[in-house]
């Protein structure tokens, strides 16, 4: 007869230590999906105004515009954004270069950074004028 051995189980998310190689890794999902559906509507949203005339248009500045409009603008840009920085270190790692942990650690930390300071600038230069 054949010992049964308990082998042991795959890890699951509350076994992980989160670090910001893995957030950058899902985060790089979750905005190319947010920018494709949201980024997507806002867009068809917007053609379809400006094909349908003046009123149709004037409505959607006007909701653009709100600050829940803006809000959804500017986490549009910080989703661009943050997905750019994260597929160019992919892009990098590609290279077979920036595989050591600390390394890694650091470029996943810097699409953050990056992402946040070029969000910013973009939206201080478009409210600026």
């Amino acid at each position: 007869m054949a010992e049964t051995r308990a082998r042991p189980l795959s890890p699951h998310l509350q076994v992980y230590e989160w670090r910001p190689n893995m957030a950058v890794s899902i985060l790089h999902r979750a905005t190319g999906l947010g920018m494709a559906l949201v980024g997507g509507i806002v867009l068809v949203w917007w053609l379809s105004a400006a094909a349908s005339g003046e009123g149709a248009y004037g409505h959607f500045l006007g909701l653009i515009g709100s600050p829940l409009g803006l809000l959804v603008l500017i986490g549009l840009t910080w989703g661009f954004f943050q997905h750019l920085c994260s597929g160019l270190r992919h892009l990098f790692m590609d290279t077979g270069a920036g595989y050591d942990p600390a390394f890694s650690r650091k470029t996943a930390a810097f699409t953050f950074v990056a992402s946040t300071v070029l969000t910013l600038a973009v939206w201080v230069y478009v409210l600026a004028f």
